[in-house]
């Protein structure tokens, strides 16, 4: 996981709590507590995946028009290109003759690929519309 998620779920709720207005990268990165470069470049993949669109201008920004009860944390972490678990380094090396070494990082990856599903299947429990009711209620 990455601050990306983060960032994604943060905006995603802020504009589904907005409905209706359209705002700024400025104002979501107000929100969000970030910059909006870093807005832009998260929001464009939320964009390209139809979680949210845009209205260009000097009152564009961005918008979000979806049932918050359909878009469940998975589809925001798909739309990201992150994963829940990952690791950027293997251990070992699958030519070495010891055969810990040799067989180490596969099969770490493969317990990672199946906490990494795990962890995206338990996103699909959680949508938008579920964090709008836990911060204001019913």
């Amino acid at each position: 996981m990455t601050g990306e998620f983060s960032i994604a779920v943060h905006a995603l709720v802020f504009l589904n709590h907005h409905q209706g207005d359209i705002l700024s990268s400025e104002a979501l990165a107000e929100n969000v507590c970030t910059n909006p470069a870093r807005i832009r470049k998260v929001m464009a993949k939320l964009k390209k995946a139809g979680l949210v669109k845009t209205k260009s201008g000097s009152e564009g920004g961005y918008y979000f028009d979806l049932d918050p009860f359909s878009v469940n944390l998975r589809l925001i972490c798909e739309a990201i290109g992150g994963r829940v678990v990952s690791t950027s380094w293997r251990s070992g090396d699958s030519e070495m003759d010891c055969l810990i070494a040799s067989g180490m990082a596969d099969i770490m990856d493969e317990i990672f690929m199946s906490l990494d599903a795990a962890g995206k299947k338990e996103l699909e429990k959680t949508t938008v519309g579920d964090i709008d009711l836990k911060i204001f209620g019913s």
